[in-house]
């Protein structure tokens, strides 16, 4: 018999199973977009997307389920106020899975999972922004130096 066999065990223990689920859903609502392996992927969709349909209603218990699920409150707070507006129309299907080839390493087959409409600067967040008029770090070492 099958009994509670609902979804994938991906070969970790069930707390190492929540905190990966914890993990890539936070990475997926920063960036909008990730990239690993196709079975992690499939087993994030349906959460993503259950994540999405929370934060659509605006009451105080979705609030703070969101919270409680990501255990981030900027992620909570983007959810609700950027994620569910752009989705406000739409039924379902929050996320895509593009298959990406095949790791080098160990031949692992790669998925992109990312949101359907998603907004392409979020994937630079966390990037620095080069300003052309700041100096190397080198250079103002040797300035401080021959001073």
């Amino acid at each position: 018999m099958r009994h509670g066999l609902a979804n994938k065990k991906l070969n970790r223990t069930s707390e190492h199973r929540k905190a990966l689920l914890k993990n890539m859903l936070n990475s997926l609502i920063k960036y909008e977009q990730i990239k690993t392996t196709l079975p992690k992927a499939k087993f994030l969709k349906p959460q993503a997307d259950k994540i999405i349909t929370l934060g659509k209603k605006e009451t105080l218990q979705t609030t703070k389920m969101l919270v409680s699920k990501l255990q981030d409150i900027k992620s909570a707070n983007k959810v609700k106020k950027t994620l569910s507006k752009r989705y406000q129309d739409r039924k379902g299907g929050y996320t895509r899975i593009i298959k990406a080839g095949f790791r080098y390493g160990d031949n692992a087959p790669m998925a992109i999972i990312e949101f359907v409409d998603r907004d392409v600067e979020a994937k630079r967040v966390d990037k620095p922004k080069k300003d052309k008029t700041k100096e190397s770090p080198k250079t103002e070492e040797k300035k401080q130096a021959t001073a």
